[in-house]
């Protein structure tokens, strides 16, 4: 009895001595080489590196949680998820709940693109009246008007990857993609069939939020993201990824 006792007694202080994991949201939108998910579970990529990284070096466990985008705000005020990393604030009208956000790590680019290059320069907003690939609860604040007025309309898909294979279908002429992603898919496409840039839609600086609750080390957080930041880790893993190193932030032509 003796024995049995003290090896439950061994099991439940290794229990209470374990620190809780580091929750991380994933949506399941993202493509390499953001994120690779398989058998939806996340294997490899600059976000899962950027996350493993930081809850390796906080003295956490990481823990990823596969969500729809839609559903990722929810989960981190029903405190599920405590980090939510690939995000910017212009991204929220009203972002509810208490959270922190962390420095921004790197820019994102999201470009038009069409199978074809056009004889004279595209303007977005002076396309004509249709339907351009998008992904299904992602916010294009340089399009929205356009989108509001019905000059042009969403033809949404489940993630960045399947809005390339719609366009290569023919299901419209233009989509909108992050330049990574689409860099990423052209390496597999034939050098005839590769995707064509045509315009620069925006680019936006990407950081973390981290929800302030006495369970999650925030500022730890915080300062081991500007640690992984300002070293070149970010960028290094970046580069792993697209062969290339931080884009800096300037302003786009929002032709």
């Amino acid at each position: 009895m003796r024995v049995v006792l003290g090896a439950l007694w061994m099991i439940a202080s290794a229990s209470l001595a374990a620190p809780a994991p580091l929750r991380f949201s994933v949506s399941d939108s993202w493509a390499m080489p953001m994120v690779q998910l398989e058998d939806g579970r996340p294997t490899q990529g600059i976000l899962y590196d950027l996350m493993l990284s930081l809850a390796t070096q906080v003295g956490r466990p990481a823990q990823f949680h596969v969500l729809a985008r839609a559903r990722i705000s929810a989960a981190m005020e029903h405190g599920e998820i405590d980090v939510r990393c690939y995000v910017t604030q212009a991204w929220f009208d009203n972002l509810s709940g208490d959270y922190t956000w962390s420095i921004p790590l790197m820019v994102q680019r999201n470009l038009l693109v069409s199978t074809q290059v056009p004889a004279q320069p595209v303007h977005v907003k002076q396309l004509p009246a249709q339907s351009i690939g998008t992904v299904l609860n992602y916010r294009y604040a340089t399009l929205d008007p356009l989108f509001a007025s019905g000059q042009l309309t969403r033809d949404d898909a489940r993630s960045e990857e399947q809005v390339l294979h719609k366009l290569v279908a023919g299901r419209f002429k233009f989509a909108v993609i992050n330049e990574w992603i689409l860099d990423r898919f052209n390496q597999r496409m034939p050098i005839g069939q590769k995707l064509h840039k045509v315009a620069v839609i925006d680019e936006q600086n990407l950081g973390c939020t981290v929800r302030n609750d006495p369970d999650v080390p925030v500022q730890r957080i915080l300062r081991t993201l500007l640690r992984m930041k300002m070293s070149g880790e970010i960028d290094d893993i970046i580069q792993l990824y697209t062969g290339e190193g931080a884009q800096p932030l300037h302003t786009p032509d929002r032709n």
